[in-house]
């Protein structure tokens, strides 16, 4: 799809950033919408010449049809992301998650706009089934738990886009199973990997939240990149939903033990749940993605290993906060 007017929503962001790279590297003419509220437009920094940026939200929905109707695909990436970003701000999360969606896919439905919609490992819950495979159950806790606030909108999310597939809307859906990487926010909201980073370059102890044998598939970013543009641009990915991730699982305290590889002399801590989110929450245990339908579908595999996506993220912290 060289060429094609491209609309990015949160490409300001840590995986929008790298996607609009993919993108102007391939020739489209791309478009950012970003609120900025966890985004970081100095991101864009080394393409702000090639593309075109808008400040605002996908919940003036005014907005987003304008700019919707500029586009030939549309990569839906704005989101509230992060559990403690969901925890902290449940009624924030829960309207741009949902309301957010919803006009991105009402005005790609009325310009006729091609949608990939992103979304997350977070729909599975705390299933105990592994490998978690695209059509399996959905098992949730109790409403009081914030947490599945954010899974919640974000299967209404893929409910409505295949709502509009239905009627006739080309869309695809992508899960994302933890991806890290160069760019990592230094607040660290969703991403254990930059809370990590942020406390080993400052010599603080890596806190581990419980026993820390909780496992997750860390995904390099390039890798989760190379997914979504692939699921864009695939025919026959449309009107599905793949997983993206890294089927090497890994627990939380493996992953505090690489980080403190490359920070010699930095301590390990383990600290509550509670401490860190509040009462009021609960812990998946273990996310392994079957990546058996990106792999047939679109021909995708991860083919950057932990140790070494690591190694390319520590060297460009290093450089981005010393």
């Amino acid at each position: 799809m060289t060429g094609d007017r491209v609309l990015v929503t949160g490409g300001a962001g840590f995986l929008g950033s790298h996607l609009v790279d993919r993108l102007c590297d391939a020739g489209n003419d791309v478009t950012v919408l970003d609120d900025l509220s966890t985004g970081d437009e100095a991101r864009l920094a080394l393409r702000r010449g090639g593309i075109r940026f808008v400040e605002g939200s996908v919940l003036d929905a005014a907005l987003v049809g304008a700019e919707v109707a500029r586009a030939d695909l549309v990569y839906h990436l704005a989101a509230a992301v992060g559990v403690r970003n969901v925890v902290d701000r449940p009624l924030t999360s829960l309207l741009t998650n949902a309301r957010g969606t919803e006009h991105v896919l009402a005005a790609c439905f009325e310009h006729g706009a091609k949608v990939l919609l992103a979304s997350t490992s977070e729909i599975y819950g705390k299933t105990t089934k592994l490998p978690m495979a695209e059509d399996d159950d959905r098992v949730l806790g109790s409403t009081r738990i914030h947490r599945w606030g954010y899974s919640t909108t974000k299967a209404f999310d893929e409910h409505l886009a295949f709502a509009y597939a239905d009627q006739g809307l080309p869309v695809v859906v992508v899960r994302y199973f933890n991806s890290y990487g160069p760019r990592l926010a230094p607040g660290g909201y969703g991403s254990v990997v930059a809370n990590f980073l942020r406390q080993a370059t400052s010599g603080e102890p890596l806190t581990v939240h419980g026993d820390g044998e909780q496992t997750r598939c860390f995904t390099y970013v390039d890798d989760t990149v190379r997914g979504t543009q692939l699921a864009a641009t695939t025919p026959a990915a449309e009107g599905s939903v793949l997983n993206l991730g890294s089927t090497r699982e890994t627990t939380v305290l493996e992953l505090a033990e690489l980080v403190r590889s490359h920070f010699p002399g930095v301590e390990i801590v383990h600290v509550p749940h509670e401490e860190y989110y509040g009462s009021s929450y609960e812990d998946t245990r273990r996310r392994v993605p079957d990546v058996t339908r990106a792999r047939d579908v679109l021909g995708w595999e991860p083919a950057v290993d932990l140790p070494e996506g690591l190694a390319r993220t520590v060297e460009w912290w290093r450089g981005a906060h010393a």
